[in-house]
């Protein structure tokens, strides 16, 4: 005799709940996997730079350059110099990745948008190492040097325009994916009421995405203050470098001063103020992209909107 199966009697049954339970215990710990990675790289981070901040002399830190191996350590060196490079990174790749984006999204055909994308990939998937000395031996002489005669051969402007090249494509891909988002009820209610295309871009689609733009902007300027071979090769700064506030001159980025000292054959090792250094810079730079999105996360939720 054969009864009638319930959905209440499906979601009882011993083994599915024995699996349900499994796979949430499973989910929840690769979940608190990532949490513990964060906190022990957090740890590691602080209790190295713990020690240099006791044992500075604070003096220091506010000389006319970085030079660690001498004892001076100048942060407004490497903040100024990374402030710099990642804002002429994203005059570069705001402005080219949101066209692309806009193009892609609202004006491209299938058949256009098949080979844009693949390109815009290509471009994202070349090593930071070939970019680098594309800006230090392209960018440098043939862009940079053309703007201004006196620019040193290699500089923050070469840098910051070969790393804004490298994050054209997260702009375009993040912003675009938030421009199709947009329902089509939107953009045919623009055009029932008469609106030209370029109208319903700004004006319908462009407000409607604004919190997956503002993201692409938060992840791309997080990828160009975490840049460090771009910098470290095109900034024009070896291991050490004096306080500027030009972008046509050499200077060393907080990543390309981490990187100075922790490769070359005069490395540091693991004890002393300079190596300890390596962990303070590091911790500056986790502080300053944390801020920065947990500032964009309060402004995506005020501005969002949910469809």
């Amino acid at each position: 005799m054969s009864g009638t199966v319930t959905i209440e009697d499906l979601q009882t049954a011993p083994r599915r709940v024995r699996k349900e339970r499994n796979a949430k215990f499973l989910l929840l710990f690769t979940a608190l996997i990532s949490v513990v990675i964060s906190i022990v790289l957090v740890f590691s981070l602080f209790s190295e730079a713990w020690d240099f901040i006791v044992g500075i002399d604070w003096a220091s830190t506010w000389s006319e350059g970085w030079y660690p191996r001498r004892g001076l350590y100048d942060v407004k060196t490497l903040f100024v110099a990374t402030l710099i490079t990642t804002g002429i990174a994203m005059a570069v790749a705001g402005p080219i990745g949101l066209a692309a984006a806009i193009y892609l999204s609202e004006y491209a055909s299938s058949r256009t948008r098949a080979f844009i994308k693949p390109v815009l990939e290509i471009l994202a998937g070349v090593p930071s190492v070939v970019l680098g000395f594309f800006a230090l031996f392209f960018i440098a002489p043939e862009i940079i040097g053309r703007l201004n005669e006196d620019a040193s051969a290699g500089s923050l402007a070469a840098a910051g325009v070969g790393v804004g090249l490298l994050t054209i494509p997260l702009v375009a891909s993040v912003s675009e994916d938030a421009m199709k988002a947009v329902p089509l009820d939107l953009r045919e209610a623009g055009a029932g009421l008469g609106a030209r295309k370029s109208v319903i871009s700004s004006r319908v689609v462009f407000p409607a995405a604004i919190s997956g733009i503002v993201a692409s902007f938060i992840v791309a300027t997080s990828r160009a203050i975490g840049e460090t071979m771009v910098v470290f090769i095109a900034g024009g700064a070896a291991d050490s470098a004096g306080y500027t506030h030009s972008a046509f001159e050499g200077s060393l980025t907080m990543t390309a001063a981490m990187a100075s000292l922790a490769s070359g054959t005069d490395q540091v090792k693991g004890e002393g103020l300079t190596f300890q250094s390596l962990f303070f810079v590091g911790l500056l730079l986790f502080a300053i992209t944390f801020m920065l999105n947990m500032v964009a996360d309060r402004f995506v939720r005020r501005v969002q909107e949910r469809y």
